[in-house]
């Protein structure tokens, strides 16, 4: 009921405004309006003064034109009562005789110094101000969106803090827009003041002489002094309010009110008050002003001074204390044991050599180059990966880094910031000088070259990169190489609740009727651990729901879900127009593990003795050597029974290495077989 008795009395007073201009008014009811109007004038300037920010305020633009439009109707309503009545109430002639003194020139040169205050000086400003802000913003708006996406792609923020804060990004540049428009309204205002003040002086003039039957000097006197006091009553108001549209257009946000940030910033340092201080002074002994007229402004300043220097110092210490008096209370707390016990899921800490990697003010794009990862992996894996921990490491040496999964370190590497890495393309070339390394990503062998030898090395077809390509490069394949560890159940409840929401009857019968959320985390890390993508998450669901119903061994699932997901393993692992060349396990190979699978309650595994398992390695290990040596990607190929049992070895053995069966490729894909991997 509140809120339709506020838009019913808007709806009220907009018609007034209309009824105003139409309608006499008698002169107490003009008297009361012309007060009213001074009291909004003055309100939306204090209103506009403790906005801290513009969008507190997003409704001025609509409140200036409506201020604009009421000081008009009052406009119309005491010229009326002027020229009809040679009266224009208490309030103007108040403003008319006490205010200017009742001298009608000191009044008309106060309205012209007014309505040029008005013109040129604020609205003039407040207009150029609104529209350069209006198209900065505009501007500036692809370049917030990217910064919005960039944190909360970093997870620095929910989805729900970024449509906030884009709503808030379309809302600035609604309001600067409107601004743009609505200062127009002010110049207009100001300019019809001063045609209303001709018109009134002009006509009360001519109507005081022929119907009121006064004298040439007694109608210009007295119509004069009723139009500037009407010309006054009107433009203090305007004035005021294009004073709160320069503030709210000239503002930029700080979070606080515009006392609190004058205070802050034109006074906080108190020396340079002395040093104002001394030069009024200084003016005061050696010019003609005179000691007297700047002694009061030298004594408020040097007491301000000294008053602010004091008052900082004690504001320092009582911060100091405070912040000494939180730490030794959260040492005490046991909130603080706790907060020891939480581990980042990835870490990357580096030397302090390595600095100017992360520190963007030294030109390092670390930070750019993480989100990126987070990117790529979110669309070659289809998990989202957690923020990443980047901090230095003083026990470091100064050009080394480390990466921590969960707290345990799973690589290093050190780096030379001053030079490139070059990798051989296979062929030596002794004009390539360099600090002999390996690539830490892959193990490759290459140099640390200088920049003058960069040309050289890529003139000899080696791969030359920079310093942060190479930790960038370092940190994809290991989160890709850990992708499963980092896959909780978490972030499977959070995977599959994105499912839902295209595909809710698909989860709503898989999960938790037939398999937990633990069943399909398992499922997944399975997949994430021969770097199969889950990114297309309803058909892995679907597999899932089909064969469920049988079995709830992960192992199995997983392959039925790899026989589901053919024509992503095929595309993953095959060039177009080119066959897929493998390793085939042969069928003494396939027959040694059938006859070492043995089943349990928990499901079925592989028994093998460690001497078969050395000569399936050596084998295994000599027929990848001829393939890798060849410039080829080692592939084994086997059938479905034993893929998984295969897999399992080639774990221990060579993780790298991929193993597809053939329900896993389709069937136009031509397969020649390289070399068969059997033992008798």
């Amino acid at each position: 009921m509140g809120f339709r008795l506020k838009e019913l009395g808007t709806i009220l007073f907009v018609i007034s405004i209309v009824v105003m201009m139409v309608i006499p008014l008698p002169s107490e009811l003009l008297d009361l309006l012309l007060i009213l109007n001074i009291s909004l004038a003055l309100t939306i300037l204090l209103v506009a003064m403790y906005t801290k920010e513009v969008l507190d305020f997003a409704i001025f633009p609509t409140v200036l034109l409506i201020t604009t439009l009421f000081r008009l109707a009052l406009n119309v309503s005491t010229t009326r009562n002027i020229l009809s009545e040679g009266e224009g109430g208490r309030v103007i002639e108040t403003f008319g005789s006490f205010v200017i003194g009742g001298s009608p020139v000191v009044g008309f040169v106060v309205f012209l110094i007014l309505i040029i205050i008005q013109f040129i000086v604020i609205t003039k400003g407040s207009e150029r101000v609104a529209e350069v802000a209006a198209r900065f913003t505009l501007d500036a708006m692809p370049g917030k969106q990217m910064s919005i996406d960039a944190d909360l792609n970093a997870g620095m923020i929910s989805e729900a803090e970024a449509r906030a804060r884009r709503k808030k990004i379309e809302n600035e540049a609604d309001f600067y827009g409107s601004m743009d428009g609505a200062s127009k309204f002010v110049k207009g205002d100001a300019i019809a003041g001063i045609v209303i003040f001709i018109v009134n002086i002009i006509g009360g003039f001519i109507i005081g002489m022929l119907i009121h039957d006064m004298g040439f000097a007694e109608s210009a006197a007295h119509f004069t002094m009723m139009s500037v006091g009407d010309a006054l009553v009107s433009q203090i108001p305007a004035l005021l309010i294009s004073t709160a549209a320069g503030i709210i257009v000239t503002r930029s946000s700080s979070g606080e009110g515009l006392g609190d940030d004058i205070a802050k910033q034109l006074f906080n340092v108190p020396r340079l008050l002395y040093i104002v201080a001394g030069s009024m002074l200084f003016l005061g002994l050696f010019t003609p002003i005179g000691l007297f007229p700047v002694f009061p402004i030298i004594a408020i300043l040097g007491f301000a001074a000294w008053k602010l220097s004091r008052n900082q110092k004690t504001e320092e210490k009582e911060s100091a204390d405070q912040i000494e008096e939180q730490q030794i209370e959260e040492v005490r707390s046991p909130e603080s044991v706790v907060n020891l016990l939480q581990v980042d899921p990835i870490e990357f800490e580096f030397g302090y050599g390595l600095i100017p990697l992360a520190d963007v003010k030294q030109g390092g794009d670390l930070l750019d180059r993480v989100i990126m990862i987070r990117r790529q992996i979110a669309l070659e894996l289809g998990i989202v990966v957690p923020v990443i921990r980047i901090r230095d490491n003083i026990q470091l040496r100064p050009n080394e880094y480390m990466i921590k999964i969960k707290g345990s370190q799973v690589a290093k590497g050190e780096i030379m910031l001053d030079h490139y890495l070059a990798m051989s393309p296979g062929i030596e070339d002794n004009s390539v000088v360099g600090i002999e390394t390996v690539e830490p990503a892959f193990g490759l062998p290459a140099l640390w070259v200088t920049e003058e030898n960069k040309e050289i090395a890529e003139l000899s077809g080696y791969t030359v990169v920079d310093p942060p390509s190479v930790v960038a490069t370092h940190l994809t394949e290991i989160v890709k190489r850990h992708a499963h560890e980092l896959l909780g159940r978490q972030e499977v409840r959070a995977l599959v609740d994105n499912v839902r929401e295209t595909s809710p009857v698909l989860v709503d019968e898989l999960i938790p009727g037939m398999l937990s959320i633990g069943d399909l985390q398992k499922v997944l890390q399975k997949l994430l651990r021969e770097k199969v993508s889950i990114r297309n998450l309803p058909v892995i669901l679907e597999a899932l729901a089909d064969h469920a119903v049988y079995t709830k061994d992960p192992e199995v699932l997983t392959e039925y879900v790899r026989q589901a997901m053919s024509r992503q393993i095929t595309l993953q692992f095959t060039e177009p127009g080119q066959p897929l060349r493998v390793l085939t396990a042969g069928a003494g190979l396939e027959k040694v593990i059938s006859e070492r699978i043995e089943q349990s309650e928990q499901g079925s595994y592989l028994a093998m003795d460690p001497e078969t398992t050395q000569r399936i390695y050596q084998v295994m290990s000599s027929e990848v050597s001829k393939m890798i040596n060849s410039g080829q990607q080692p592939i084994i190929l086997s059938s479905p029974a034993i893929r998984m049992y295969l897999r399992q070895l080639m774990d221990r053995m060579m993780p790298d290495v991929p193993v597809l069966s053939y329900s896993e490729l389709e069937p136009h894909v031509e397969v020649q077989s390289v070399g068969m991997v059997n033992i008798s």
